[in-house]
């Protein structure tokens, strides 16, 4: 199992990661995690830990990981939208087959100041496309 696996675990959190550095070759042949950073994926910050110094290989991967972290989180953004949109069919279809008075009044204004917002911000970012072509 030990030569399965990786050199480095990332333990994500919120806004990045606790960098490990993997060790199967002591003694006891255990997998020890040794912490050697926290990176935050926002602003691309990297806090080695305590008073280490990282290596040009621990650097590199890192911002492997990071930009393929990007890279995910940018698709699950997109994937979301999407369903967005499919949660608006499915909501119309309830409104229009489904839904009762006293459910319709209870999301009617709700739902109606959140689509205005969205069309209005959408709206703009399409003119703002259109005016930059």
């Amino acid at each position: 199992m030990a030569a399965e696996l990786p050199e480095y675990y990332f333990r994500v959190r919120e806004n990045g990661a606790a960098v490990f550095r993997i060790d199967t070759e002591n003694r006891q042949r255990r997998i020890e995690m040794d912490q050697i950073a926290v990176i935050n994926i926002r602003n691309g910050e990297v806090k080695p830990q305590g008073q280490r110094t990282l290596s040009e290989a621990d650097q590199a991967e890192i911002a492997r990981w990071m930009e393929e972290r990007k890279a995910l989180l940018a698709q699950r953004d997109i994937d979301d939208i999407h369903r967005a949109v499919d949660y608006m069919n499915l909501t119309t279809q309830w409104a229009q087959s489904k839904a009762t008075e006293d459910q319709l009044e209870d999301i009617t204004d709700r739902l109606l100041l959140a689509m205005h917002d969205l069309r209005t911000v959408l709206v703009r970012k399409k003119a703002d496309r259109l005016k930059n072509r």
